[in-house]
């Protein structure tokens, strides 16, 4: 599976590399701070490199100049990144290598499978659709299934059991309007730049199963994982682009980063509001403590 494919060499995950993955469909808010910061703390508490990957596959959804905002944000916050910055739009060719080489170890298949069609099977994708030949032509792309993970253990939130009948779903690849799905961006890309950790929201517990699954089957070894709870509302809802969540300021960063520490269950000295951004991450990192980020999924902040 992988001979056809040019990934990087692998060092084993013997050095801790991390990454941050913001996709440009808006700039960073609350509860992006706080991903990115336990990301980065994470990876330098490690004596880590973290590094910035931006999710770029889905121009649509994309904001003009927001991929710019947002290392400025970084920047300002000083969360500095240690290589260059990857963007998914340059990974088109490796993507489709990854496509190509799936299709060859007849490990895909082509699908037209509406969403009505698959509400109606109980909102799981019917796996005798594998057996029905499509053209290439408006279809989708979903892998076979075949390690349907769906139990692993998290950094943080600890043993986590996941929905079988979902981790078992053949899932897509390629979307019918051509767009790279999600779940073969991140994991070919964090193959491609070997990452050994992920740290990011508590709303992705289920597909990281899935991809867990897909690593096995491009016979890579995955990052571990921990999810940090999500920043939500009073009324429950994630704070979000897509929910207009306000910007971080990037003209007083002080207070949102003290903010986002307390968030993550660390104990930052009250006096440290009128310190350096410097000084404040250099605290974080040598004070950092995983065991401390708080366990549940979500915490209310309004």
């Amino acid at each position: 599976m992988t001979s056809s494919v040019s990934w990087r060499p692998q060092n084993n995950k013997s050095i801790y590399r991390g990454r941050f993955a913001p996709s440009p469909s808006g700039y960073l808010h609350f509860g992006s701070l706080i991903t990115a910061l336990a990301s980065f703390l994470d990876a330098k508490n490690n004596k880590g490199i973290w590094l910035l990957r931006i999710e770029d596959i889905d121009p649509p959804r994309e904001k003009a100049g927001a991929d710019k905002v947002i290392l400025k944000a970084l920047e300002a916050y000083g969360l500095h990144w240690d290589e260059q910055v990857l963007y998914q739009s340059q990974q088109t060719k490796l993507y489709r290598e990854v496509l190509a080489s799936l299709h060859t170890e007849k490990q895909s298949y082509y699908c037209q499978c509406t969403r009505a069609q698959i509400k109606a099977h109980g909102g799981i994708h019917p796996t005798d659709c594998r057996y029905t030949q499509h053209d290439e032509e408006k279809s989708a792309i979903r892998v076979i299934n075949r390690a349907k993970i769906n139990q692993y253990t998290d950094i943080i939130q600890g043993d986590i059991s996941c929905d079988k009948n979902l981790a078992q779903e053949d899932f897509i690849v390629l979307r019918k309007d051509g767009l790279f799905a999600y779940q073969l961006a991140v994991v070919v890309d964090d193959i491609f730049q070997n990452i050994s950790h992920v740290i990011r929201g508590c709303d992705l517990l289920e597909p990281t199963a899935r991809q867990l699954s897909f690593f096995q089957q491009l016979n890579q070894m995955p990052p571990q994982y921990g999810h940090i709870p999500l920043a939500v509302t009073e009324q429950g809802y994630k704070l979000s682009k897509q929910n207009n969540a306000l910007a971080i300021n990037i003209n007083n960063p002080q207070p949102s980063l003290i903010a986002a520490l307390q968030f993550l269950g660390q104990q930052p000295p009250i006096d440290m509001i009128s310190s350096s951004v410097e000084e404040i991450i250099q605290w974080a990192i040598n004070n950092w403590q995983s065991h401390n980020v708080p366990k549940q999924r979500e915490i209310s902040i309004i």
